[in-house]
């Protein structure tokens, strides 16, 4: 991890790890999605509403491994006290 990574995540930790998950998970992948596979690609056996839960569910999915995924290359960073 380079040190502009180490101190950018450093402050996104500091934000939590909730909101973290619902920006960069439910907001940037979750709803984009919904979107993209309910309204330009409709599958034929969702409904709407099932296709938002689906894709809200994977996006809160994707937020949290990317999540755990940072803080293993954060911690592996830290410097061993």
């Amino acid at each position: 991890m380079k040190a502009s990574e180490f101190e950018r995540w450093a402050r996104t930790r500091a934000r939590g790890k909730y909101r973290f998950v619902l920006l960069s998970g439910v907001l940037a992948y979750g709803v984009p999605m919904f979107v993209i596979m309910t309204f330009m690609i409709p599958h034929p056996r969702f409904t709407t509403p099932a296709s938002a839960m689906l894709w809200l569910l994977t996006g809160a999915g994707y937020g949290m491994a990317m999540w755990l995924m940072q803080e293993y290359r954060y911690r592996k960073a830290t410097p061993k006290s």
